[in-house]
């Protein structure tokens, strides 16, 4: 059996990470408040409304979950609600018809602007209490985080 040497900041570590999971969910909470009481939606539709919004040409189901990290079946239930009410339509690739296309409508286009404007300032409201130099320091680590730097 290896002898492994406990690193002195696993415990901190730990605690960094619980304390970003608190962070997250009390961000999240209002945020999903503001878009059910004043857009009447919820977040993952938003989500995906936000991801067709920055690709307006359109993306195929596999790669609209890859992006918003969530299962083909999640997506594809969003998706499903979203073109009932015409927010978004579905095209098959005619050099494959088993790929669909998945973008938003102009009624999506439009809705989606107005729920991200409010959005914004909503986020800018619980981030109000960062400055520039903070926000600059946050925004490195969590790049180094996603990165996965170990340093």
């Amino acid at each position: 059996m290896k002898d492994v040497t406990p690193d002195p900041l696993s415990k901190r570590r730990l605690k960094a990470w619980i304390r970003l999971l608190g962070v997250t969910r009390a961000a999240e909470a209002p945020l999903r408040d503001y878009l059910r009481l004043t857009h009447a939606t919820t977040l993952p539709r938003f989500d995906v409304m936000a991801a067709l919004w920055r690709r307006r040409e359109g993306i195929s189901m596999s790669e609209l979950s890859r992006m918003l990290l969530v299962s083909n079946g999640n997506a594809t239930a969003v998706v499903d609600r979203l073109e009932r009410d015409g927010l978004v339509k579905r095209t098959p690739l005619p050099n494959d018809r088993r790929t669909v296309q998945v973008a938003l409508t102009e009624a999506g286009l439009s809705q989606f602007e107005a729920q991200a404007e409010g959005h914004e300032r909503e986020v800018n409201r619980l981030f109000s209490g960062l400055s520039e130099a903070d926000l600059d320091t946050l925004t490195d680590i969590l790049k180094r985080l996603g990165r996965g730097d170990r340093a």
